[in-house]
């Protein structure tokens, strides 16, 4: 069996809540559990949306509850550089193969024309599935409304995944999103695109993320497929909310790592919360845990088939 290969990889675009650190908590206890690696990531590939001195804040948080990685902007590392935003080359490179076997096509459709069309159904999280409009030019140059987008032509069959703790998941990718956004009409590389590079290049075995992402799956397997490279397992952890069901806020600081800091909590007041909002001890258990005691009380059967954790704050 090769390398456990994992990673966490946060936005920078505020502090990071207690649903986000569930997911890290999971990544390092896999990544720790299997003697493997575990990478960090910095996703800030949408610049206007990086918020200055998030990052060093998250990385200060995650050190401050006791999880470390193999990887990572601050440690550097064979993959390097480990921020999005100093990788664009690669994602270029990866649309160029991409261009080279007719998969890709220029796009100046906007959303409204897009909703326009009657054929185009109304699914998804992203909106009206996009109906081809544009697919027959290819990569041709033409006289654009805007400046085109490049998007993905998908093949039409069903991709199946076996998530470790959502189970299995069917999706016919084309059927159900359409020919997704590679990249947008004002350069900036889609999310879609760039963990699929990433992931490849990096060597990651396995993606952990929160359960909101899980619909990605199929064609982030379907595009690594269509770029010759193998896709990662994936692990969506359940959301974290509120013990009233409500979803966490970055505003509030009693949920996020920074305020919950910034208030005087022990870090080991933090990681136990979470270790018995996840199921990994009872809920009459310590009020204080350390990450490191955790590395072998972990069992994924604790969150299969949950989509959701209620978490009293």
């Amino acid at each position: 069996m090769a390398q456990y290969r994992g990673r966490f990889a946060p936005s920078p675009t505020g502090d990071l809540h207690l649903g986000s650190v569930a997911t890290a908590l999971v990544a390092w206890l896999r990544a720790r559990r299997f003697d493997g690696a575990l990478i960090l990531r910095v996703e800030d590939i949408d610049t206007p949306r990086v918020i200055p001195g998030s990052e060093a804040r998250q990385v200060a948080d995650l050190r401050w509850l006791g999880l470390d990685w193999d990887e990572g902007p601050d440690a550097g590392g064979p993959h390097a550089p480990y921020r999005q935003s100093e990788r664009t080359a690669s994602y270029e490179a990866a649309i160029d193969t991409l261009a080279a076997h007719d998969l890709v096509y220029l796009c100046d459709c906007s959303r409204r024309e897009i909703s326009s069309v009657a054929s185009a159904p109304h699914v998804g999280e992203d909106g009206p599935r996009y109906p081809g409009t544009c697919r027959p030019y290819g990569m041709r140059v033409r006289p654009w409304k805007r400046p085109p987008a490049v998007r993905i032509a998908l093949p039409d069959r069903e991709v199946v995944i076996e998530d470790v703790f959502q189970g299995p998941l069917r999706q016919h990718v084309a059927q159900t999103v359409g020919d997704f956004v590679l990249r947008r009409g004002d350069g900036v590389y889609a999310y879609q695109l760039a963990v699929v590079v990433d992931d490849c290049a990096m060597g990651i075995t396995e993606v952990v993320r929160g359960a909101d992402l899980l619909g990605s799956a199929p064609r982030q397997a379907l595009l690594a497929e269509m770029l010759g490279r193998r896709a990662p397992a994936f692990a969506h952890v359940p959301l974290v909310v509120g013990a009233d069901g409500t979803r966490l806020e970055k505003r509030n600081p009693r949920h996020t790592v920074h305020g919950l800091r910034t208030m005087g909590t022990h870090p080991a007041a933090v990681v136990a919360r979470l270790a018995h909002g996840l199921g990994i001890v009872g809920a009459g258990g310590a009020k204080h845990i350390t990450a490191a005691a955790l590395r072998n009380a972990f069992d994924p059967a604790v969150l299969r088939g949950r989509r959701e954790l209620r978490l009293p704050l």
